[in-house]
């Protein structure tokens, strides 16, 4: 294979996994970057069955992220507004607290595909205010808690 076509996939060509959880959760998505050779931008394909929306609430402290409506309509949540979005949209979240948490949520009668687009960091922080939970990413670790699980600095030295 050519350097130059290791670099390009259509949207066609996208083998969709899927994934499931619970009621609200559900969708056919696929990660791109690693398919083509990405280091700093994450890239993914996700199509998003009615009534259902692909991940939680959330906000980032470290990575951006913008999305690109392909197919459909939706409604976006970011912060304490929504709206709603179709084919075409461009969406930016930039970095942030609760006043940055956004979802894509599938309320049509058609599916809704976008492509996401990621700053890839080495180590980043979620949060996800509808569970008020926190996430911490980086270097093989992932770890979820509450803050009310706080653990003091000096704890056990």
């Amino acid at each position: 294979m050519r350097v130059i076509d290791s670099r390009v996939v259509n949207i066609d060509q996208l083998k969709l996994e899927h994934f499931e959880n619970g009621e609200k959760f559900a969708c056919d998505a696929v990660r791109i970057g690693p398919l083509l050779g990405a280091k700093d931008l994450g890239f993914s394909y996700d199509v998003v069955s009615p009534g259902k929306r692909s991940c939680p609430f959330h906000s980032h402290r470290g990575e951006e992220e913008m999305f690109f409506i392909v197919a459909g309509n939706g409604t976006l949540r970011y912060g304490s507004e929504t709206r709603k979005v179709r084919a075409g949209d461009f969406i930016c979240c930039p970095t942030g607290g609760p006043e940055t948490a956004h979802q894509l949520i599938n309320d049509s009668e058609a599916a809704l595909a976008y492509i996401s687009v990621s700053t890839m960091l080495p180590a980043e922080v979620c949060e996800y205010p509808d569970s008020g939970k926190i996430g911490a990413f980086g270097g093989g670790l992932r770890h979820m808690t509450h803050p009310s699980d706080h653990v003091d600095y000096w704890k056990g030295e």
